[in-house]
């Protein structure tokens, strides 16, 4: 934890090639374009992010409870790279479900039908 402000840490400055160049272009991205890319699409979404967010820290109601996380920054990345890489799944297949609905392939619909 003894990074100065700006240094990049040792688990954002990878050793191969690849990690390098992708680190590069999202740094090289509009602010716009990140923004776009960061929000979900739907409600619903926001609402099963919010959720498994709330399952890894622990759901107590704040306004019973004072509480105060504690965690050193080594867990606290490996806690936001699984929010993230959980919010990227959850939005393709979000997309995914889309896609199948317009399609009218989704086994999963708002209102089941029987006699289908």
């Amino acid at each position: 934890m003894k990074d100065a402000p700006g240094q990049t840490p040792e688990f954002f400055s990878g050793s191969t090639a690849q990690g390098n160049s992708l680190l590069k272009y999202v740094q090289a991205m509009d602010p716009e374009t990140i923004a776009q890319l960061s929000k979900p699409m739907s409600s619903e979404l926001l609402q099963v992010m919010e959720n498994n967010i709330i399952g890894l820290l622990g759901g107590l109601p704040s306004q019973h409870f004072d509480i105060t996380v504690a965690t050193s920054r080594e867990d606290l990345g490996r806690l936001l790279a699984s929010a993230m890489m959980s919010g990227y799944f959850l939005r393709g297949a979000e997309q995914r479900m889309a896609l199948e609905r317009t399609l009218g392939i989704s086994e999963i619909t708002d209102t089941p039908s029987e006699t289908e």
